[in-house]
């Protein structure tokens, strides 16, 4: 393609980055009740999420699935803050990879070198990124358009060894929905379906489901 060195992958980038869907910084919290599935083994309790990102799960006596319940909670709405643009990627540079069907990638030099993403319809389809020493893939099959940003509906993540570069992580399969509550469109995680295969290759359903939800004032 002659017009691949035309295309500006930082402008391509921010453009997608800043058409995720966000929360605004006034964000309260809400609270609602959790229910948690796995293979038909179901746990129901409560919870609060703070303003401070915080979740408490209330009524459920497993620390395990407490744990599971609030790393969910904490995970979809550190997705939500407003982090400008500038403050997050002012020292990286995005060069072009490859430009496909499957849309346009590009690899980061500078403070987060060696991270790669993927843009298509102004959405990030693909992210490949080094967080806490590991590598973090994942690929989105599709968005939920919700007028005023993006949110990532059904994708796969896995981890791989940075040294190896070989997958040292069971592939988790994601589908998300969402619901829209309170007068200030805020896109709130109602259930997360986790699929996987465990060390017997044997399919393992995970479901987390949230009703009842209000926003905290």
């Amino acid at each position: 393609m002659d017009n691949l060195k035309e295309i500006n992958c930082k402008e391509i980038f921010r453009n997608a980055y800043e058409n995720r869907y966000t929360w605004k910084n006034d964000f309260n919290g809400y609270q609602g009740k959790c229910i948690f599935s796995i293979n038909n083994t179901i746990h129901e309790g409560k919870f609060l999420l703070g303003k401070d990102f915080k979740p408490h799960i209330q009524k459920i006596d497993n620390d395990k699935i407490v744990q599971s319940i609030a790393s969910q909670l904490f995970e979809v709405c550190i997705h939500r803050v407003k982090r400008q643009f500038q403050s997050v990627h002012s020292e990286n540079n995005f060069n072009l990879v490859k430009s496909s069907e499957s849309g346009i990638e590009m690899s980061l030099t500078g403070k987060n070198e060696g991270d790669k993403y993927r843009v298509k319809n102004n959405c990030i389809n693909m992210v490949y990124r080094k967080i806490h020493g590991t590598i973090i893939e994942i690929f989105v099959e599709e968005f939920l358009d919700t007028g005023i940003g993006y949110l990532s509906k059904k994708y796969s993540s896995q981890q791989i060894d940075p040294d190896t570069l070989k997958a040292n992580s069971q592939k988790l399969e994601y589908e998300d929905e969402f619901i829209n509550i309170g007068k200030e469109d805020y896109w709130i995680l109602n259930s997360r379906t986790i699929k996987y295969l465990n060390q017997n290759q044997e399919e393992v359903i995970q479901k987390f489901v949230f009703q009842d939800l209000y926003l905290l004032n």
